[in-house]
Formats: structure tokens, sequence, C-alpha cells
């Protein structure tokens, strides 16, 4: 394993959460055992220690995204950072943790900013597999510069929908406020997103959705955390796709990749392996 430095240019405050958050709506999902989860995001943590990354952008699949039109094969966004954690023996470990955008279980239309662990991560993924972009080294510390600052939270717009249109300022879910931060990061923009936006429509390529006349209708009727008031015409969103190629088209990631858990490979897949391109 390539050895990993010491500990962040920025230390980050670490508030993290009970081993039951998970799912977009911060709840732990059932198809996998608590043991594939924890193995599988061991996993993880070791693919991106491999690789030397002090800031990852790992997405997810969960239950939420089953009943939607179109494929989207990640529906969740999160940063990984390797960080310093209080021991509660007074010592200080590092190791990964997971800042993420939930919505609230009872008020599905708000979404909230919370730190947690990889297992809670692993524990709301429904597919066993993970895509992962690792931002170039620059890349990493302008994210970090962004995290440690008010511009983090100030990026954030509660009004949640679990589609959001990237170009649009009224609705976000984790995948936009994923985005909005690279995005300021990448163009040194603080927390103005009226600027921010004009940017992602300038050079961002969302992916489009295949809703109809009926779905627009009736999908926000069976969940009420999907919202279509920011969408136009077309049904857009930033996606693991979207990002990782407006991520590699202006040469901020240094890599690509998707990971299986072993869980699948049990099941008759093949052995978990990262495949990855520049």
């Amino acid at each position: 394993m390539k050895y990993l430095f010491a500990g962040l240019l920025i230390t980050l405050t670490v508030g993290l959460s009970s081993p039951a958050m998970a799912l977009s709506d911060g709840r732990a999902a059932t198809r996998f055992s608590l043991q594939e989860a924890a193995d599988f995001s061991k996993y993880i943590e070791y693919e991106l220690a491999y690789r030397g990354a002090h800031v990852a952008i790992v997405y997810r699949s969960d239950d939420a995204f089953d009943s939607l039109p179109g494929h989207v094969p990640y529906s969740h966004a999160s940063f990984w950072v390797y960080t310093p954690i209080d021991a509660a023996d007074g010592r200080t470990l590092y190791g990964y943790t997971v800042f993420n955008l939930y919505h609230r279980v009872d008020r599905p239309g708000e979404s909230y900013l919370v730190q947690d662990w990889p297992l809670n991560f692993a524990r709301s993924d429904v597919t066993g597999r993970v895509g992962v972009i690792v931002p170039l080294p620059e890349m990493q510390n302008r994210i970090l510069d962004v995290m440690a600052s008010p511009i983090y939270e100030e990026l954030h717009n509660p009004d949640y929908s679990l589609i959001s249109n990237p170009n649009d300022l009224r609705l976000q879910n984790s995948t936009e406020f994923v985005l909005d931060v690279v995005s300021s990061a990448a163009w040194e923009i603080d927390a103005e997103r009226e600027r921010i936006k004009v940017n992602i429509n300038a050079y961002f390529d969302p992916t489009e959705l295949a809703f109809s006349g009926w779905d627009r209708f009736a999908a926000p009727l069976f969940n009420p955390a999907l919202r279509l008031d920011d969408q136009g015409d077309d049904v857009q969103m930033a996606d693991f796709r979207s990002m990782s190629e407006f991520m590699s088209v202006y040469n901020l990631a240094q890599a690509v990749f998707e990971l299986e858990s072993t869980a699948i490979a049990s099941a008759g897949a093949s052995v978990p392996t990262a495949s990855s391109h520049q």
C-alpha cells in the first residue's frame, strides 16, 4: 500500500453519526449483512489509500432509485476525506470519514449535511458496486480548502429533490452539492452559487433521464422526496457519468474507476478489481 501523508493540510472537525446511518435519508439498507458492508467499506478505503487519495468522490446506489424511469447507475455522492480521528482512549488515528448530504425522514423535501463512517455509507448500498473519482492533488487541496471554510455549508441548499437540475438554483441533492463544491474549488468561486451555475451551464453536460409526461406527474406522488420544480423540458441531473466526464475533460481527475464488493463476487460475479482510467 502506498504511504499516505501523516495528516491533512487542513484539519477537519469530525462529528460522526451512529452506525445506523445510511440511504439518501440516513437509514441503513438490508441488502447486505453488516459483515459484508464492513468488508466492502474497508475495500473502498484500501483502494483510496493505495492511490494516496486525501479526497475522493464516491458514488453508490440505494433503494430510492429502484422505481425511477431511465437508468442512473449511482444515486448518491459523497466526499471521502482522509482525516485525523480522535479515539476514545485519547489517541489520534487517521482514516477516512464520509461527508454526506441526506434528506430528512420526516421532511423529505429538506436536506442536511453530516459526517459519518465508511461503514455507514456501505450499509446503504444496494448493488455492491461504487463509482469513484480521485481528483488531481491540486484539486484535492482546493476541495479541502472549501470544506474547511464556511463556503462548504454556504453552498448547501436545504431544499431537496432526489433528482435536482444542476443548472438550477432552486433544489439540490447530494450529486449536485458535490458538483457545486468541486466547481467552487475548480474556479475558485466562493459561495456565489449564481456564478457557479453560470459556469456549470457553460461547461458541464448533465445526464438526461427518460421521464414521460405520466412519470413527471406520478413520480412525486409516490415519492415526496422527488420534486421536479427545477426541471425544464428535459429532466436532468449530475451523476457519476457526467461528473467523471466533466472532471476528465477539464483535467481535474487523476483516476476514475468502479469497485465491486466481495458479496457480489461470492454470488457468481468476478473477483472485485479496480477498473480505472485516467
